[in-house]
C-alpha cells in the first residue's frame, strides 16, 4: 500500500520547512530565542497579540515535535529548539543585509 503523504513531505527538510511555514511558528521560536521562559500571556504580547487559538495550536505542535516545552516558569526552547534557532541566526544576518541593500537602492 502506498503512503498517503506526498513524497516531498517524507523528506525531513521538507517536513521541517512545512512546520516552520505554519502561521506564527517562526515568530514563537524567535521570541523564545533568549532562553527565558515566557507565559502564554507574555508570548501573546511578544507575538503582537497572535490569536490565542493559533498560539495554542502552534505551541502544541512545537511541543509535539520536541522544540518547545512547558516548564514551571513558562514556555522555553528545548535543546533541539535552541539548536534550530542558532541555525536560523545566519538567515537573520542575511535578511538584515538584504534590507540594508534594498533601502540603499
Amino acid at each position: 500500500m502506498e503512503d498517503a503523504q506526498p513524497a516531498a513531505s517524507r523528506r525531513p527538510v521538507m517536513r521541517l520547512l512545512e512546520q516552520l511555514g505554519r502561521k506564527g511558528t517562526l515568530r514563537i521560536l524567535w521570541e523564545l530565542r533568549d532562553g527565558q521562559p515566557q507565559s502564554f500571556r507574555a508570548l501573546r504580547t511578544s507575538t503582537d497579540q497572535m490569536s490565542p487559538s493559533v498560539l495554542n495550536d502552534r505551541l502544541k505542535e512545537l511541543r509535539a515535535v520536541g522544540v518547545v516545552e512547558l516548564a514551571v516558569a513558562g514556555y522555553v526552547l528545548t535543546e533541539a529548539g535552541a539548536e534550530l534557532v542558532r541555525r536560523l541566526l545566519p538567515l537573520n544576518q542575511w535578511a538584515n543585509r538584504w534590507l540594508d541593500d534594498a533601502a540603499s537602492n
